[in-house]
């Protein structure tokens, strides 16, 4: 458990270089607002979901009883829904003064993927990229709590 969430945490943080490095340098993605807020709500996610996992692997190696700094992730997951939402007004400015054209697509696909993610990390589990993970799923037919919001809530209620 502790090897695949250090390398949850690892890759989170390849994902953030990555994803930048495609769209700017390789798809030389349109440089508007739209597409920039975009852009910059989802590497901001998933820096937040890579360092959770990090966190969390720093638990489970010490043996801890919670990850530190549930704290921050919780006014995270509070602030992250208004900065999604002004995300969300800079990519429909954009599409209203282009008329909806090409220079905006991406950041409204990056600001889905960022709301997708933020799901995903502080609500329910959306991505299920183990056998164990996709056999629960079929067997329960229902989205389980995040790891995160499970520590969020047991934080709570301590």
């Amino acid at each position: 458990m502790l090897r695949r969430v250090r390398t949850l945490a690892v890759l989170e943080f390849v994902n953030i270089a990555l994803i930048a490095w495609v769209l700017v340098g390789v798809l030389r993605m349109p440089v508007t607002a739209a597409n920039l807020a975009g852009l910059a709500l989802v590497l901001v996610v998933l820096a937040e979901g890579g360092a959770y996992w990090w966190v969390k692997s720093v638990q489970l190696a010490a043996g801890a009883a919670a990850p530190a700094g549930m704290g921050v992730f919780r006014v995270l997951d509070r602030v992250n829904v208004v900065v999604l939402a002004g995300g969300a007004a800079v990519v429909g400015a954009g599409a209203v003064e282009s008329g909806g054209g090409a220079g905006v697509w991406p950041g409204a696909a990056l600001w889905v993927f960022a709301v997708l993610e933020q799901v995903n990390y502080f609500h329910v589990q959306l991505s299920h990229d183990t056998r164990a993970d996709l056999s629960r799923l079929v067997r329960s037919r229902r989205l389980r709590r995040s790891h995160l919001r499970r520590d969020l809530d047991r934080g709570r209620a301590a």
